[in-house]
């Protein structure tokens, strides 16, 4: 018999028991629905969550001196990390999906002056390249960033903290194309930032960045050392990233094998990794009740077949004395047994997509389509089907011709 002649008898039978049929599906989508649905959810809140963590600096990491004090009395030197190697880790370091920025520091203690005001010597002038805005978690109120080329060749740009400009300027509308003094070094206002407030080691606002070319030609120092600061576009990959970014910085710095790092490698993945560890409890915890409830969908499909051999032995007598095989007559049990079970499952995927995404909405994340969930289901489905169907197809294919025509 035919692979479609099989799948024909099989929308006979469920139209057939049509009762019977849509609670087994029931019963099926309410296990596929609770299986994608909370996935899905899942998923959406992993994204919403790895959206806030990088606005928080939980998906970035600092390279930058070894600052421990343990070897102080062993006359260790402790290294600075130098422009040029800065340079070498940024063209090298392919990690995916990564955005790297190197920053220096050129003066704690500066001070910013125009035709009228100056500030305190407070404000900390910093050499920074295009990417650090975005890494160090700034935002642009005003203005703009700078480019890659104003960075390299050092041009006579600033973008300038929010305490500055409530100290130079009435408004930070005023403060866009006007020179300022920044240590006597003459800039131009490119960029205003957006408040960030106090931290507990200085206030975020007290801040203007410079070119980090611009800091290396004008902030003349003898000991000056660099940062190089990367991120990931998942705080997931954070470790990972961080060490492939050690092996590269110790083979720049040519430090022999065994011996101990000679800079220091700074991460803020402490609440992305709580987070993500209670997300993957959930996970487990959502694919656990799924997977319970297609058990028993499964057993609940058994039933139903067995009941349906039952009820059809007089026509599967008919079948085998006309010449039906034992393996056509299993095979369309089996077949049955699978479609009703898929026929649930694609009705469980759209309401586990619709309930998982209005979850996501409402939490504000986006709307997640999960694929590798809707394949994982469909393949769950036609597992259920095939195992809940095997028992009544092989009764069905085993019952004498004879004593099933006499049935009833």
């Amino acid at each position: 018999m035919k692979f479609t002649e099989h799948i024909r008898l099989a929308f006979k039978a469920i139209k057939g028991n049509l009762l019977r049929t849509l609670l087994t599906l029931g019963i099926i989508a309410i296990g596929i629905m609770a299986l994608v649905g909370i996935l899905t959810a899942v998923d959406a809140i992993k994204a919403s969550m790895n959206s806030s963590l990088s606005s928080m600096g939980a998906n970035t990491f600092d390279i930058k001196k070894w600052r421990t004090r343990r070897n102080e009395n062993s006359g260790k030197v402790i290294k600075n990390i130098a422009w040029d190697e800065t340079q070498q880790f940024k063209d090298r370091f392919s990690f995916p999906g990564s955005i790297t920025s190197v920053s220096t520091s050129a003066n704690f203690f500066g001070i910013l002056k125009n035709e009228k005001d100056e500030t305190k010597p407070t404000m900390r002038v910093m050499g920074v390249d295009e990417n650090y805005i975005d890494l160090a978690g700034y935002e642009l109120l005003l203005g703009r960033n700078f480019s890659s080329l104003e960075s390299t060749e050092g041009r006579q740009v600033v973008i300038i903290g929010d305490a500055v400009v409530s100290k130079l300027f009435d408004r930070p509308e005023q403060a866009i194309d006007k020179t300022v003094n920044v240590d006597n070094v003459k800039c131009m206002v490119i960029g205003v930032l957006s408040s960030k407030g106090s931290g507990s080691a200085f206030n975020a606002d007290e801040v203007a960045l410079l070119p980090v070319q611009l800091v290396r030609n004008k902030y003349q120092a003898n000991n000056r050392t660099y940062v190089v600061s990367v991120a990931v576009d998942n705080a997931e990959n954070i470790g990972i990233a961080s060490e492939e970014a050690t092996g590269l910085m110790r083979a720049i710095r040519k430090l022999p094998f065994g011996s101990e790092n000679d800079f220091e490698v700074a991460k803020s993945d402490k609440l992305a990794n709580s987070l993500i560890e209670d997300i993957q409890y959930v996970t487990v915890a959502a694919t656990t009740i799924g997977l319970i409830t297609l058990f028993g969908a499964a057993v609940g499909l058994m039933n139903i077949m067995l009941v349906s051999v039952a009820e059809r032995t007089r026509e599967i007598g008919i079948s085998k004395a006309i010449g039906a095989s034992k393996s056509a007559i299993r095979n369309q049990y089996l077949i049955e047994s699978i479609v009703i079970s898929i026929l649930g499952g694609l009705f469980g995927i759209m309401l586990g997509i619709a309930a998982g995404n209005g979850v996501s909405v409402m939490l504000g994340g986006p709307f997640i389509v999960p694929w590798l969930w809707i394949l994982s289901g469909i393949l769950f489905c036609a597992i259920v089907g095939l195992g809940a169907g095997l028992y009544p197809a092989i009764k069905a294919s085993n019952l004498d011709p004879i004593e099933s025509l006499r049935y009833e």
